[in-house]
Protein backbone atom coordinates (compact mmCIF):
# COMPACT_ATOMS: atom_id res chain seq x y z
CA UNK A 1 0.00 0.00 0.00
CA UNK A 2 1.49 3.39 -0.90
CA UNK A 3 2.20 5.80 1.64
CA UNK A 4 -0.24 8.74 2.14
CA UNK A 5 1.87 11.79 1.76
CA UNK A 6 1.11 15.70 2.00
CA UNK A 7 3.45 18.39 1.24
CA UNK A 8 3.16 21.47 3.00
CA UNK A 9 5.25 24.50 1.54
CA UNK A 10 4.50 28.26 0.04
CA UNK A 11 6.37 27.59 -2.99
CA UNK A 12 4.38 25.95 -5.58
CA UNK A 13 7.18 25.38 -8.20
CA UNK A 14 9.36 23.89 -5.69
CA UNK A 15 6.31 21.28 -4.63
CA UNK A 16 5.69 20.57 -7.89
CA UNK A 17 9.21 19.46 -8.15
CA UNK A 18 8.93 17.32 -5.36
CA UNK A 19 5.82 15.75 -6.15
CA UNK A 20 7.13 14.75 -9.43
CA UNK A 21 10.03 13.36 -7.79
CA UNK A 22 8.02 11.47 -5.16
CA UNK A 23 5.88 9.98 -8.31
CA UNK A 24 8.64 8.20 -9.77
CA UNK A 25 9.16 6.16 -6.59
CA UNK A 26 8.61 3.03 -6.62
CA UNK A 27 10.21 1.60 -3.13
CA UNK A 28 8.93 3.20 -1.18
CA UNK A 29 5.62 4.23 -3.01
CA UNK A 30 4.46 7.16 -2.16
CA UNK A 31 1.29 8.55 -3.10
CA UNK A 32 1.08 12.59 -2.83
CA UNK A 33 -2.95 13.35 -1.55
CA UNK A 34 -2.31 16.80 -1.13
CA UNK A 35 -0.27 19.84 -1.34
CA UNK A 36 -0.79 23.00 1.41
CA UNK A 37 0.51 26.16 0.13
CA UNK A 38 -0.54 27.89 3.79
CA UNK A 39 -1.26 26.94 7.18
CA UNK A 40 -5.25 27.70 6.72
CA UNK A 41 -4.68 24.43 3.84
CA UNK A 42 -2.41 22.25 6.18
CA UNK A 43 -5.02 22.35 9.12
CA UNK A 44 -7.64 20.72 6.61
CA UNK A 45 -5.63 18.26 5.03
CA UNK A 46 -4.57 16.95 8.26
CA UNK A 47 -8.29 16.44 9.46
CA UNK A 48 -8.00 13.27 7.54
CA UNK A 49 -5.22 10.43 7.98
CA UNK A 50 -1.77 10.61 6.46
CA UNK A 51 1.39 8.58 6.80
CA UNK A 52 4.01 11.19 6.04
CA UNK A 53 4.18 15.04 6.03
CA UNK A 54 6.55 16.91 4.39
CA UNK A 55 6.78 20.44 6.18
CA UNK A 56 8.43 23.82 5.40
CA UNK A 57 9.33 25.44 8.84
CA UNK A 58 8.18 29.00 7.42
CA UNK A 59 5.11 27.82 6.58
CA UNK A 60 3.37 27.18 10.30
CA UNK A 61 5.37 30.45 11.44
CA UNK A 62 2.04 31.47 13.54
CA UNK A 63 2.64 28.10 15.47
CA UNK A 64 6.00 27.35 15.65
CA UNK A 65 7.71 23.58 16.16
CA UNK A 66 5.12 22.92 18.79
CA UNK A 67 2.55 22.75 15.58
CA UNK A 68 5.35 18.96 15.22
CA UNK A 69 3.90 17.63 18.60
CA UNK A 70 0.21 18.82 18.20
CA UNK A 71 -0.02 16.92 15.14
CA UNK A 72 1.89 13.40 16.51
CA UNK A 73 -1.04 13.74 19.03
CA UNK A 74 -3.56 14.06 16.73
CA UNK A 75 -2.05 11.33 14.15
CA UNK A 76 0.37 9.30 16.35
CA UNK A 77 1.18 7.50 13.05
CA UNK A 78 2.03 10.31 10.98
CA UNK A 79 5.97 10.94 10.27
CA UNK A 80 7.24 14.31 9.73
CA UNK A 81 9.85 15.23 7.88
CA UNK A 82 11.51 19.00 8.07
CA UNK A 83 12.28 19.74 4.58
CA UNK A 84 13.47 23.33 4.79
CA UNK A 85 15.28 26.79 3.95
CA UNK A 86 16.22 26.78 7.85
CA UNK A 87 19.33 24.81 8.67
CA UNK A 88 20.10 26.48 12.00
CA UNK A 89 21.29 24.38 15.21
CA UNK A 90 18.24 25.61 17.46
CA UNK A 91 15.38 25.10 14.68
CA UNK A 92 16.80 22.08 13.77
CA UNK A 93 17.33 20.30 17.47
CA UNK A 94 13.65 22.15 18.51
CA UNK A 95 11.61 20.54 15.51
CA UNK A 96 13.69 17.00 16.96
CA UNK A 97 12.29 17.92 20.72
CA UNK A 98 8.81 18.83 19.39
CA UNK A 99 8.57 15.45 17.21
CA UNK A 100 10.16 15.71 13.82
CA UNK A 101 11.56 12.43 12.15
CA UNK A 102 13.48 13.57 9.62
CA UNK A 103 15.46 17.24 8.65
CA UNK A 104 16.68 18.41 4.95
CA UNK A 105 17.85 21.62 3.94
CA UNK A 106 16.72 22.32 0.37
CA UNK A 107 19.94 22.49 -0.75
CA UNK A 108 20.46 19.25 0.13
CA UNK A 109 20.76 16.92 -2.88
CA UNK A 110 17.03 14.94 -3.61
CA UNK A 111 18.55 12.01 -3.02
CA UNK A 112 18.86 13.05 0.75
CA UNK A 113 14.93 13.39 0.85
CA UNK A 114 14.37 10.16 -0.64
CA UNK A 115 16.83 7.95 1.71
CA UNK A 116 15.22 10.45 4.27
CA UNK A 117 11.78 8.82 3.51
CA UNK A 118 12.83 5.64 3.38
CA UNK A 119 14.39 5.65 6.60
CA UNK A 120 11.62 7.54 8.62
CA UNK A 121 9.59 5.31 7.35
CA UNK A 122 10.91 2.47 8.82
CA UNK A 123 10.55 4.00 12.14
CA UNK A 124 14.17 6.20 12.23
CA UNK A 125 14.95 9.82 12.65
CA UNK A 126 16.68 11.02 9.99
CA UNK A 127 19.48 14.10 9.86
CA UNK A 128 20.69 15.15 6.15
CA UNK A 129 24.39 16.18 5.48
CA UNK A 130 25.29 19.28 6.98
CA UNK A 131 22.69 19.75 9.45
CA UNK A 132 23.81 19.69 12.79
CA UNK A 133 22.43 20.11 16.57
CA UNK A 134 24.31 22.56 18.00
CA UNK A 135 26.60 24.98 16.41
CA UNK A 136 30.26 24.66 15.21
CA UNK A 137 32.91 25.52 17.38
CA UNK A 138 34.38 28.36 14.72
CA UNK A 139 31.19 29.68 13.94
CA UNK A 140 30.13 30.66 17.55
CA UNK A 141 32.55 33.57 16.80
CA UNK A 142 30.79 37.32 17.16
CA UNK A 143 28.78 38.19 14.04
CA UNK A 144 29.95 40.92 12.26
CA UNK A 145 26.60 43.84 11.52
CA UNK A 146 26.19 42.36 7.97
CA UNK A 147 25.51 38.76 9.17
CA UNK A 148 23.64 40.18 11.81
CA UNK A 149 21.27 41.77 9.80
CA UNK A 150 20.84 39.15 7.48
CA UNK A 151 19.38 37.38 10.63
CA UNK A 152 17.53 40.45 11.40
CA UNK A 153 15.66 40.73 7.68
CA UNK A 154 14.02 37.31 8.19
CA UNK A 155 10.73 37.14 9.31
CA UNK A 156 10.04 33.72 10.18
CA UNK A 157 13.66 34.01 12.59
CA UNK A 158 12.61 36.76 14.07
CA UNK A 159 9.00 35.59 15.06
CA UNK A 160 11.02 32.67 16.48
CA UNK A 161 12.93 34.61 18.95
CA UNK A 162 9.26 35.95 20.45
CA UNK A 163 7.52 33.86 23.08
CA UNK A 164 3.78 33.54 22.59
CA UNK A 165 3.64 36.14 25.24
CA UNK A 166 5.63 38.68 23.59
CA UNK A 167 3.94 38.17 20.33
CA UNK A 168 0.81 38.94 22.44
CA UNK A 169 2.15 42.49 23.72
CA UNK A 170 3.90 43.48 20.60
CA UNK A 171 0.57 43.17 18.29
CA UNK A 172 -0.63 45.54 21.39
CA UNK A 173 2.33 47.93 20.98
CA UNK A 174 2.01 48.33 17.44
CA UNK A 175 -1.35 49.60 17.58
CA UNK A 176 0.22 52.76 19.59
CA UNK A 177 -1.18 51.15 23.17
CA UNK A 178 0.58 52.29 26.41
CA UNK A 179 1.48 49.95 29.28
CA UNK A 180 -1.56 50.89 31.57
CA UNK A 181 -4.03 49.96 28.42
CA UNK A 182 -1.62 46.66 27.65
CA UNK A 183 -1.61 45.67 31.40
CA UNK A 184 -5.46 46.12 31.73
CA UNK A 185 -6.61 44.07 28.89
CA UNK A 186 -4.03 41.00 29.40
CA UNK A 187 -4.59 41.15 32.91
CA UNK A 188 -1.49 42.03 33.99
CA UNK A 189 0.86 44.40 35.56
CA UNK A 190 1.92 47.99 34.52
CA UNK A 191 5.77 46.56 35.17
CA UNK A 192 5.37 42.94 33.54
CA UNK A 193 4.11 44.69 30.35
CA UNK A 194 7.30 47.43 30.48
CA UNK A 195 9.89 44.20 31.32
CA UNK A 196 8.05 42.51 28.16
CA UNK A 197 8.64 45.42 26.42
CA UNK A 198 12.47 45.95 26.47
CA UNK A 199 12.79 42.58 26.20
CA UNK A 200 11.18 42.40 22.68
CA UNK A 201 12.90 45.37 21.80
CA UNK A 202 16.43 43.84 23.06
CA UNK A 203 15.45 40.68 20.87
CA UNK A 204 14.76 42.55 17.73
CA UNK A 205 17.87 45.00 17.98
CA UNK A 206 15.70 48.12 18.06
CA UNK A 207 16.30 51.30 21.03
CA UNK A 208 12.98 53.08 21.29
CA UNK A 209 8.83 52.13 20.69
CA UNK A 210 8.72 54.10 17.53
CA UNK A 211 11.48 51.45 16.12
CA UNK A 212 10.26 48.56 17.59
CA UNK A 213 6.68 49.76 15.84
CA UNK A 214 8.32 50.45 12.04
CA UNK A 215 10.60 47.45 12.33
CA UNK A 216 7.25 45.57 13.39
CA UNK A 217 5.73 46.63 10.27
CA UNK A 218 8.43 46.66 8.17
CA UNK A 219 8.80 43.26 8.89
CA UNK A 220 5.45 41.79 9.39
CA UNK A 221 5.91 40.54 12.42
CA UNK A 222 2.29 40.95 13.41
Amino acid sequence: MATRAVIADQQKMFTEGIQSLLSDLKFPPVKIIGIAYSFEELNKMTEMPIDLLILELSLIEAKGSSYISELKKAQPGIRIIVLSNYGEPHLVRDAFIQGADGYVLKSNHSLELIQCIDQVLEGKTYMADGIRLAPEFDKQKKQTNIEKQKVYEDRYLLRQKLTPREKEILSQIVQFKNNKTIAQELYISDQTVSAHRKRIMKKLGVNNTVNLIKFSLDHQLV
